[in-house]
């Protein structure tokens, strides 16, 4: 009876110690890959960051800005997608496209409407922080060396932001 009662004592211990920090660790995988492949794909998007972060594409893109790149930060290493819902939209239609920036990309157009707050009407993906989330034009799901480019930017973006790094040109 006392070791019952012992046993009991330590569980609900354990249990109280053992609170989560967040949402549990994974992705909500909404995509025709694997989840060893898009934890590997997090894992190269951490590996980058840890050697470098660059802060500004969108703007050296649009305003031939001057670039804002800052060394490595290794506590990107740490960070893990909590939750991160992965999934395709459809491509925008090139009618539509031509129709909302005078541009003319033949179809599939590889882009999709990205919402504000992003700094593009219209990109190959985008990521929200809240809900935590990356959509991608559902083009590049096939194209697998492409797929993997697609989804590090923003699995990047996804870290930095945890991170606490200012999003807003990227």
């Amino acid at each position: 009876m006392d070791r019952s009662r012992g046993a009991i004592i330590l569980t609900l211990v354990l249990v109280g110690c053992g609170s989560p920090a967040g949402p549990p660790v994974g992705f909500v995988n909404q995509t025709q890959h694997s989840n060893a492949d898009l934890w590997a794909i997090w894992k190269t998007a951490q590996d980058k960051i840890a050697q470098r972060v660059d802060l500004n594409p969108v703007q050296r893109f649009l305003n031939q800005a001057p670039a804002d790149i800052r060394g490595g930060d290794s506590r990107a290493l740490s960070v893990v997608p909590r939750q991160v819902q992965v999934a395709s939209e459809p491509d925008v239609l090139s009618t539509a496209l031509f129709a909302a920036t005078g541009n003319y990309r033949a179809d599939p157009t590889g882009l999709i409407a990205c919402p504000a707050p992003c700094s593009l009407r219209y990109a190959a993906a985008y990521s929200s922080y809240q809900p935590r989330l990356t959509n991608y034009a559902a083009s590049w799901e096939l194209q697998d060396d492409n797929f993997g480019i697609v989804l590090e930017y923003e699995f990047e973006n996804q870290i930095l932001t945890e991170l606490g790094y200012d999003m807003k040109w990227r």
